[in-house]
């Protein structure tokens, strides 16, 4: 009885064993997801942490899909979220990465960079008479 290598039917031929390189086999497989980096989340959490203290968001989520990541805002926790801050990459090069929607999908604001799309919940001053 010859020892040889677990593969399965097909994989050696007439030039030997196939060779694969191992990253590209594992992105291929199973691809990295997207996230938001440290500085982006920090900048979502910044807002998100003044809208809590003013009474306006209660509760957030995160997710990570293969094509875009995507932080969520709520009311309440048990509602459809208020709006949605999403980062696709694949839609860097043209419309820009990031995209803030509405409860309705809605795009209300879109761009290369994260800081510009997040200016969309800064609210206007208001003039105060004395």
């Amino acid at each position: 009885m010859t020892e040889t290598p677990d593969s399965s039917p097909g994989e050696t031929g007439a030039q030997g064993p196939n060779v694969v390189d191992l990253r590209e086999y594992r992105s291929n497989k199973d691809p990295v997801p997207v996230t938001f980096h440290r500085r982006e989340l920090d900048a979502i959490l910044r807002i998100y942490g003044r809208m809590v203290g003013e009474g306006e968001w209660r509760d957030y989520a995160i997710d990570h899909t293969h094509e875009k990541a995507i932080f969520s805002i709520f009311k309440r926790s048990g509602e459809m979220p208020l709006y949605r801050v999403e980062k696709n990459p694949k839609l860097a090069a043209k419309q820009g990465a990031y995209c803030v929607l509405n409860a309705h999908g809605m795009i209300l604001k879109r761009g290369h960079e994260l800081d510009q799309v997040l200016k969309v919940f800064d609210k206007a001053l208001k003039l105060i008479k004395t």
